[in-house]
């Protein structure tokens, strides 16, 4: 149990530290400190409910239904195609409106909505929790659920560490160039996971 434990954790944590569009859409929000507990919080229980899939065997039944993927792959490119020319927009404009005490917070329902998007609209996230944990999880017969709270786990600190330690950042992005910087990399970010859905 420990052993599952142990490895549903690792291989979780190895899985959601690269940087992709959630991660990056998480940073911007804690340097700004714009509705973190909540952002983070849906992010981790999002990949609770997907590993909580995978283990249950959902991968096989999502393999079965040949029209979804797709309509995923598309939406999600379209939706990563969007946010990254928002992005690159604000990186171009730069300004007021990149500084962290800027004025002009979105709702906390808008940036839910781009964060429910970024999760659910995205392939890689059905593949990395659903399919490979899902399928791995089948190697500690018996202790399958061991190593989904493992996985769990990892997701929470991550998305937590992330959010909240993202403000320790803080003295580097108070400069407007330093905001123009991470829209550009967060653009390109998004651009090229749209373009590599498409591929």
């Amino acid at each position: 149990m420990h052993a599952a434990l142990t490895s549903g954790f690792l291989l979780g944590l190895s899985l959601i530290v690269a940087i992709g569009a959630q991660n990056a859409f998480i940073l911007r929000q804690g340097l700004r400190r714009e509705h973190v507990f909540p952002l983070v919080l849906t992010c981790a229980l999002s990949d609770a409910i997907l590993i909580a899939l995978g283990v249950a065997g959902f991968a096989t039944v999502l393999t079965s239904i040949i029209w979804l993927e797709p309509v995923m792959r598309y939406g999600g490119a379209a939706f990563l195609f969007a946010y990254s020319l928002r992005s690159l927009w604000s990186a171009w404009k730069g300004g007021n409106a990149l500084s962290p005490d800027s004025t002009a917070r979105p709702s906390r329902t808008a940036a839910l909505t781009t964060c429910l998007a970024l999760t659910w609209l995205n392939p890689h996230v059905y593949l990395d929790t659903v399919v490979l944990l899902g399928s791995i999880s089948t190697r500690h017969a018996g202790h399958e659920t061991a190593f989904a709270l493992g996985a769990m786990t990892a997701s929470f600190l991550f998305f937590f560490s992330l959010g909240y330690g993202a403000r320790l950042l803080a003295p580097l992005f108070a400069r407007p160039i330093a905001w123009r910087l991470l829209d550009l990399v967060i653009g390109i970010v998004m651009a090229t996971i749209g373009f590599s859905l498409i591929r």
